[in-house]
């Protein structure tokens, strides 16, 4: 199944099934870009877990070593943006890039997850774009302005449950039409279950928490105007504008 979270016309917030491009609620069936809704992120998340350099070939372009343990990092509620957004970037940067990665939607409360049980904890999968601020990441270490600022976390458009993706699903961005990266989640080095395991060790993970899992080669800047779409097979296109202020 699939699923959309968005505000009707008459303002109250609602999840409807997704199929063959329209969301139904009730008795009411809407086309995702009906000017009648606004889709929402897919879930409310306290936090956003996000895995660095957990692509080989990403952290070879990158110039880093392959990490042995899951490199982790935090964006805050205020990075999230929706389908259809228009994220406007930090002023005065010269490097925003785009970044596709498969986001894992956490399903309940969890802490000291064992591997044999990860997805259990899942609720689904989404599109995350891990936008990054190369200005200041290269300058911190806790990449707060580099990976925290607003919008810098486009989501969606809708949440897939697990058995919607296939475990070598191709994740992929687009810029104006054009393709830039095209990887799959079987080079991820660090599988889904190790990094439930890895992160509820260290903190409790709560419902609709999500973890992004990293992004594969193909990295670049954002210009003004510019238009993403991030795939990820099994679950769809995320499509959002760039403002470069």
């Amino acid at each position: 199944m699939k699923y959309v979270r968005f505000r009707d016309p008459a303002g109250a917030v609602r999840r409807g099934e997704f199929e063959s491009g329209h969301v139904h609620f009730a008795n009411e069936s809407y086309a995702l870009e009906d000017e009648k809704i606004d889709v929402l992120p897919p879930c409310e998340p306290s936090k956003i877990v996000c895995i660095g350099r957990n692509y080989a070939a990403h952290a070879d372009e990158m110039d880093s070593e392959v990490p042995d343990r899951p490199l982790l990092f935090l964006k805050p509620p205020n990075a999230l943006a929706a389908h259809g957004d228009t994220v406007t970037a930090p002023a005065g940067k010269e490097r925003i890039d785009y970044e596709a990665e498969l986001g894992v939607v956490i399903g309940e409360q969890c802490r000291h997850v064992p591997e044999s049980e990860a997805m259990d904890v899942v609720e689904g999968y989404t599109c995350v774009n891990d936008i990054s601020n190369r200005d200041d990441q290269r300058q911190e270490q806790n990449w707060v302005r580099g990976k925290a600022f607003d919008g810098a976390a486009p989501m969606g458009p809708v949440l897939a449950t697990p058995d919607e993706v296939p475990d070598d699903a191709a994740v992929r961005s687009r810029v104006n039409g054009e393709t830039k990266q095209d990887g799959s989640l079987d080079q991820l080095i660090f599988s889904i279950p190790e990094l439930i395991a890895e992160i509820t060790t260290y903190l409790t993970l709560e419902p609709g928490d999500v973890i992004a899992t990293g992004t594969p080669e193909g990295v670049g800047p954002l210009e003004d105007g510019d238009d993403v779409e991030i795939e990820v097979e099994g679950v769809g296109t995320l499509e959002h504008s760039i403002r470069r202020p």
